[in-house]
Formats: structure tokens, C-alpha cells, sequence
């Protein structure tokens, strides 16, 4: 894990996940890419190109974005950390997805909606997009990690084959940070399974990785979506884990909007990765 990219809007849940990556940084010492987008009219390009700018107003406005980031860099990360920083200009779903793959981001740290002073840049539907399409494992941030550890991380899948890759990567994340791993499959009335039939097809499902600290949980509830959360609040995790799948923008590991529904009404970190 040596490049987080950190999209900011100077918005609190911005501010939120750039203490998360600054934390993250110093434990795995990876250089921190701040990104800032903007969206402008037609016809003025990205400054990257050299450009002149037409419009007297624009060039004021991206010299304060400029020094807006500026002063957040200083506020947020320590002259350790390693951090660079873009101002682009493009909507910040494409702009985000193209800047990961630009600079081969290990991880994604964003907030899920944010307001800032000059127009909104990260609101949810480009949260849920980033979570359901990129390529780059996500981490969504929603509160505060002053108090921030990686101590008790939920994984929680239907543990079928095709989420053994992205199980992989989630295991070298908790690796690095000597975290205790609950394996989490949720019963519910439409979808009930025995306790020892779901049990062992954990197991059939990790016997070959080499496993750090975990523990399998089956959870009964009336949905998904409530399952990991009172889950999640009863073992005090720090972070849940979810697999992704890009063509539905649905959670492929359960059924419905779990992802979408996860991401607005979890205060706990979410970790997503795309199938």
C-alpha cells in the first residue's frame, strides 16, 4: 500500500478521511495524492495544458482552491508524510476514477457526501459510483477517526469462489495493520442457512489462505443491511469490509442495494472492493 489517493472538497467528511490516510500513511508509509475537482463551463481546460483563461473570475477562483488545499495539506498531514497534490478540472466521478488509474492508487479514502464553500463536489451518487466501478479498493469514511484503529475489521460475503480474489486483497490490508478479522455471513427469513452448514462453507472458503487473527460469526436478522450493522456495533468493529460487483451496482454477495444502503447509513469505515 504505497499510494492512497485522498479526494478533498474541504468539506468535514473530506477532512475525516484525509486524517484516516494520514494515519494509514505513517503505518505503511505511502505517499498521500490529494486531489481537488472542479467542474467549470464549457471551453475553459484543464490548467494542466497550459491554457490561458478567458474569464478573470475563474483564474481567482482556482488561485483560492489552490491556496485552500495548500493550508489543508498543512492542516491535515505532517511534514513525514509524503503528500501530492492535483487540481483538476472534471466532475468528480470521472475525475477521481481516471487520477486512481493514473497513478496505480492502492487505496481510495473518500467521504460520502460533502458541501463545500464554493460548490458541491463529493455528493453521494459519486460515492456510490467510485464504490461500485473502480478498479481500486475504496474506503468510506462518514465520521471522525481521532480515535482511529483497525483492531476488529467484519468481512461479511456469501463466501462463494468468485469473492476469494477480493478476499485476498482484504487480507493483505489486515495483515498490515495486525487486525482481527470476523467473517460475517448474515442469515435472514428469505435466505436462512444452518448455523453448521454456513460454518463450514466459511471454512472451505479461507482453508487456502493463511488466515491472521479471525473469528466465524453467523448472524441472524431481518436484512442484510441490519445484520452487519448491529453486528458490526455489538463486536465494536472498526471497519467493514464489503465485495462489490460493477454491472448491477448492487452488493453481488447478498441481494438488493446492500452496497448503496451500507454506504448511507454506516458510521463505520466501509471497505469495498469490485469483483
Amino acid at each position: 500500500m504505497k499510494k492512497i489517493l485522498v479526494p478533498i472538497d474541504f468539506s468535514k467528511t473530506s477532512e475525516y478521511a484525509s486524517k484516516m490516510a494520514a494515519k494509514i500513511a505513517k503505518k505503511t508509509n505511502a505517499t498521500i495524492y490529494l486531489i481537488h475537482l472542479i467542474e467549470l463551463p464549457k471551453g475553459i481546460t484543464d490548467m494542466a495544458a497550459g491554457s490561458k483563461f478567458s474569464i478573470p473570475e475563474s483564474m481567482l477562483y482556482l488561485r483560492k482552491v489552490r491556496e485552500k488545499v495548500l493550508e489543508f495539506k498543512e492542516n491535515f498531514f505532517d511534514k513525514d508524510t509524503r503528500v501530492e497534490y492535483f487540481i483538476k478540472l472534471n466532475n468528480p466521478f470521472e475525475g477521481i476514477k481516471k487520477y486512481a488509474n493514473k497513478i496505480d492508487a492502492d487505496l481510495i479514502i473518500m467521504g460520502s457526501k460533502g458541501h463545500s464553500e464554493f460548490e458541491e463536489i463529493l455528493i453521494g451518487s459519486n460515492t456510490e459510483k467510485i464504490v461500485r466501478t473502480s478498479k481500486t479498493p475504496v474506503i468510506v469514511v462518514k465520521k471522525d477517526s481521532n480515535k482511529f484503529k483497525l483492531k476488529n475489521l467484519v468481512f461479511a460475503s456469501n463466501f462463494k469462489e468468485e469473492n476469494k480474489e477480493v478476499f485476498g486483497k482484504f487480507i493483505d490490508f489486515a495483515t498490515i495493520f495486525d487486525s482481527k478479522i470476523h467473517l460475517l455471513k448474515i442469515n435472514t427469513p428469505a435466505n436462512f442457512q444452518g448455523t453448521s452448514e454456513a460454518k463450514h462453507k466459511i471454512k472451505d472458503f479461507i482453508s487456502n489462505f493463511n488466515l491472521p487473527k479471525h473469528k466465524i460469526n453467523v448472524y441472524s436478522d431481518v436484512s442484510v443491511e441490519k445484520g452487519i450493522l448491529n453486528f458490526s456495533k455489538d463486536i465494536n468493529a472498526d471497519l467493514i469490509a464489503l465485495s462489490t460487483h460493477g454491472r448491477s451496482g448492487l452488493v453481488h454477495l447478498f441481494t438488493g442495494s446492500v452496497t448503496k444502503n451500507l454506504t448511507k447509513n454506516a458510521l463505520k469505515p466501509m471497505f469495498t472492493i469490485k469483483v
